[in-house]
């Protein structure tokens, strides 16, 4: 994930981590392991106690692996905008906009949506955007209309 520190700090990051993750169950697969990478002494730091506070806090070990950053591979294309793809309508809407895969994977408007169709966001998070993510309003409203079953 790519992060502008002068308005989410890697703290915050991590909050956000780990109140999504599930970090007591072991991986079955090193390709879906749950890891958080650090850049520098300070994120390792961080990162290391929050790993120690969600295991205190929750009297378990957390198997959550803490990292340094290296070489940086992107998932296949299968894996990218996952919950989009599966809404073929809302998906056909972002290929016509991006008909080229790599522009479609590096949509922060379709990074959005699919984030919404995953869960996460509020009805209010989404209503307050909805302008803004190049949907045409048919897909709008399927779009508001998926959320809603997911909304926190």
């Amino acid at each position: 994930m790519d992060f502008d520190p002068s308005r989410v700090g890697y703290a915050e990051l991590l909050e956000v981590f780990w109140k999504e993750h599930s970090p007591t169950s072991r991986t079955w697969s090193r390709q879906y392991r749950p890891v958080v990478f650090y850049h520098d002494e300070q994120q390792r730091i961080l990162a290391n106690a929050a790993k120690d506070r969600v295991a205190a806090a929750l009297g378990s070990a957390v198997f959550t692996e803490i990292l340094p950053a290296t070489r940086f591979t992107m998932a296949e294309d299968y894996h990218q905008k996952y919950s989009l793809r599966q809404a073929r309508d809302l998906l056909q809407e972002f290929t016509a906009i991006y008909p080229a895969e790599a522009d479609l994977v590096g949509s922060t408007a379709a990074a959005r949506v699919n984030g919404y169709l995953a869960g996460y966001g509020s009805r209010e998070q989404l209503q307050a955007e909805i302008d803004r993510l190049g949907l045409s309003p048919a897909g709008r409203t399927r779009l508001l209309e998926r959320a809603a079953r997911w909304a926190r």
